[in-house]
Order: C-alpha cells, then structure tokens, then sequence
C-alpha cells in the first residue's frame, strides 16, 4: 500500500516569507491536505552566509498567519527530523563517503584561486566557464602532494558524459538536459558542509518526499539531483517547476522592484485579511474550473490540483488582489476590520491614549463608514482623514458646488438647525436635513450636494448622515461658519 502523500517547503532562513515561496508552500499544502497527506517544513540553511537567525520565524510566522498548519517542522519535530540542514550534518558524510568509493564522486583540490585562473583562462579562449575535471583522476602521488601542501578537498560529483538526463515534470511535462553541458560540481565544501544540490536530494530521501513542488529556477539543479539519486540507488521523487510570477510590466520580479508587494509580513502590516491573499496567490498560476475567482481553503483544497497549473508566468495584479481584499473585508464582521484598522488611526496620531467606551463606539462607526470602500486596512487613515483635519480640503467639484447661489442660504439654515440641535446622534440627523428643506424650498442634490461639500470638501463619499454624526456639532459648526 502505497504512502499517504508527503510533500514540503524547505526555504532558505534569509528573511521574510516572500510572495513566490509563499505561492509554493501553499500549494504544497493543498495538495497534501487534499490527499490525506503531510505538509512538512524545513530549514536549508547550509549557506551561512545569507543566514539570518531571525529567517526561521519569519518563515514560520508567515505560514501561521496565511493558516497553512504544518505537520513536521522545527517547532514541533516529527518522525524525520532534525528539520535544520545544519542540525543534519552528521547524516551527509556517509553518503558522500559511498559516492567516493563506488566512483561518482572524488576530491577536488583546487583552491578558489586555481578557479578563478581557470576561469579567466577559458574566458580569454572565449570558452564556456565550467570546471575542466582537473582533479578527476589524481594519481596517488598527486593527492600526497595536495595533501603535503595542507590543502583540504571539497568533494565533486562525477558527471557522466554523453547523456541525456530527462523526467516527467508535473507542470511543465518531459523536460530533458544534455550531461555535457553540466560538469562536475560540488557536492561537500571544503569545511565539510554539503551544497544545496546534495543535502536536499538526501533530506527528501530521508523523508520520504514523494512529490518535490519548486520554482523553475530550481529546473537547472533537477538533472544533478536525479544524477545523484541514481548513483546513491535511490528513487527519484516527483518534480513540479512553477513558472514565473511577473510584475504588472511583465517583467522578471526582482526584489527592489516597488510596483508590488512582495512580502507576506507587508500584507499582514498593512490589514490585508490572510484569507484574501491565500485565495488571491493560489491563482498565481492556477486555474480553477469555471469562472469562480473567489474561495475558501476548504474550498481550494476541495479543487487543487496540479493539472491545471500553468507552464506560462503569472503576472502579480495589485488590482486584482486590492479588489479581492476588499471583497472579504466587506463580508468581515465590524469588529475584526475595527481591530486591523486600529493601529493604523493610532500610528497616524488620531486616536491616542486609552480608548473609552465612547470613543470605541465612535471608531466602530467610522470604521462602519468606511468599510465598502476599503482595499486594506491602512486605507483607513486616508479615508478617515477629514474627520481628524481643523483644515478642510475642497475639491474641485466640491468648489464648484459651493459657488452655486443656493448654497449660503442652504448653510446658514444647517448651521441654525446645528446650533439648536438637542441630540446630535446619528439618528437625530436627518430630522435636521428635514428642517432644513421645510424651511428653505430646497431638497435632493441642491440640498444634499451643498452640505456634503461644505462638510467633507467632496460632492460624493459615504453616508451623509453618518458622516455628520462623526463629524461632530463642534467641527460640523466651524465648518459651516468658516465658509459662510
């Protein structure tokens, strides 16, 4: 009986989780809860050079607040672990050890230096660079003398010439590449810290990976990985090569690139809702049958399937995902968008000090107000804006509005009924609007249009009469008074 599926996302601890790996670690999860299987992370973190202490938490608290629940990962260990390349050391050597003894593997003593010659050497012969196989068949003398010198080896995988190394990937179908065109390559560095290229293909033997789902930049590492598989005598697990995610120019995203988004912490910071972005990146390549764009998890993994993953880039639409934001933060319940809302209005210097019975009441509304129009949570501040501002900024419209000649006798009337007002709840409102038309003629747009632009500085916006409320009888009188 064969294994329940096991798949993983193994990223490197150099920072927050990025929207590609984000993209791959979610459809790792699909996938495996789809099929009653195991989503495991892990650690690669054998380059110490890029290595950030803080990298596995970032990773792992980008997962966590995306909901994709791990089921082996550093945190809560599991049946294969340790789940960190670098806590795994001692589980490498011996298979290198095997690769050298049966002949697929030897020691290479060329220094940096010797390289970077060679290098130079093929450059100035206007050759492709690559390793030359200089050390592939050191004579016992040669490695006394190597050895003599003090120099310690790194240890190279023994490409087999004239071949064809081809497999069945499950997005981009047969993809084939030619052996000559690889050359020997590192698999043990000289301090004994195996490379990315051998330490991954182990980790997945070891815990039993059956399906590998990465970006196509890793496509060039598969013919070593399944060279190496085949030189250990072990199976070579399933591989699935994402394309691209482009930005909105169709370009190769880069990481200065500002025309997007591009980390999961971003979205979390500025009151995106985790389920808008899970169902916004899992169409990042993938297609869903019908014309449906809009899902829950269950509902993503009900459908998920790698059939239907593209081979062409996905271009990154901030549109597109703002619209789908918007979306669940509308059918959000008040208090939640009220929660990511809050920091914003208090960072922005609005709200400050402990909040009171009644100034919550008063930001639940304002919140309210705002809530249909609202792409992200941070929108508040700018949406909000004139509720907080002495100075009021009129439009253009608005100026135009304001110069009708209704408009004065219009306002002085507000102001009357305003300043007469015993309750200035927001159900108290449009008693005074009323009065306001029983006792000047005018009503619809000439009534309406000309407060709103008087109050707000825009002839459109939400509900007037919550905005009145919000607005205050103090601020809502200064306002009319200064333009009369």
């Amino acid at each position: 009986m064969n294994q329940p599926l096991r798949v993983r996302y193994a990223p490197s601890p150099t920072g927050h989780l990025h929207i590609g790996g984000a993209r791959t670690a979610l459809f790792d999860y699909l996938l495996a809860r789809r099929h009653g299987g195991a989503f495991i992370v892990r650690f690669e973190d054998t380059d110490q050079t890029r290595h950030k202490e803080s990298g596995v938490n970032d990773q792992l608290n980008g997962l966590r607040w995306l909901g994709l629940e791990w089921d082996e990962s550093v945190d809560i260990g599991g049946p294969y672990g340790p789940y960190r390349q670098m806590e795994r050391l001692d589980i490498y050597q011996p298979f290198a050890d095997q690769l050298i003894r049966e002949g697929h593997a030897y020691h290479c003593y060329c220094s940096e230096k010797d390289l970077e010659e060679e290098r130079a050497e093929q450059e100035a012969r206007g050759e492709m660079g690559g390793y030359s196989g200089k050390c592939r068949n050191l004579t016992p003398e040669q490695v006394a003398a190597y050895q003599a010198e003090g120099r310690k080896p790194s240890t190279r995988f023994r490409v087999p010439q004239d071949r064809m190394i081809g497999f069945q990937d499950k997005v981009r179908e047969h993809v084939e590449f030619d052996s000559n065109g690889i050359g020997d390559f590192i698999i043990v560095r000289t301090d004994g810290i195996p490379t990315y290229n051998f330490a991954v293909i182990l980790d997945d033997h070891l815990m039993k990976i059956d399906l590998v789902i990465r970006g196509e930049e890793h496509l060039s590492n598969t013919p070593r990985q399944i060279l190496m598989y085949e030189a250990l005598g072990l199976p070579v697990p399933e591989f699935a090569h994402l394309a691209l995610i482009l930005n909105p120019d169709r370009k190769k995203m880069s990481k200065r690139d500002e025309s997007i988004i591009q980390f999961i912490e971003q979205y979390k910071e500025l009151g995106y809702l985790p389920e808008a972005v899970v169902n916004f990146i899992a169409l990042l390549g993938w297609s869903p049958v019908g014309e449906e764009e809009i899902f829950t998890k269950e509902e993503l993994i009900a459908q998920f399937d790698l059939d239907r993953v593209s081979k062409s880039p996905a271009v990154f639409d901030m549109d597109k995902l703002n619209w789908m934001n918007n979306h669940y933060l509308k059918k959000a319940p008040l208090s939640q968008v009220v929660e990511l809302c809050l920091p914003h209005l208090q960072k922005a210097g609005y709200i400050q000090g402990e909040l009171d019975a009644a100034t919550g009441e008063w930001i639940s509304a304002l919140v309210g107000l705002n809530q249909e129009r609202m792409r992200f949570a941070a929108e508040i501040v700018e949406l909000s804006s004139l509720f907080f501002t002495e100075e009021l900024i009129i439009d253009e419209e608005a100026a135009v509005i304001l110069k009708e000649e209704h408009v004065p006798t219009v306002l002085a009337n507000f102001l009357q009924q305003v300043e007469q007002a015993e309750s200035f709840a927001v159900e108290a409102i449009p008693a005074l609007l009323k009065q306001v038309q029983k006792e000047t003629g005018y009503k619809g747009k000439q009534l309406f249009m000309s407060i709103r632009s008087a109050l707000t500085g825009q002839v459109h916006g939400p509900d007037l009469n919550m905005s009145i409320y919000l607005l205050g009888k103090e601020k809502v009188g200064s306002r009319l008074r200064n333009l009369l």
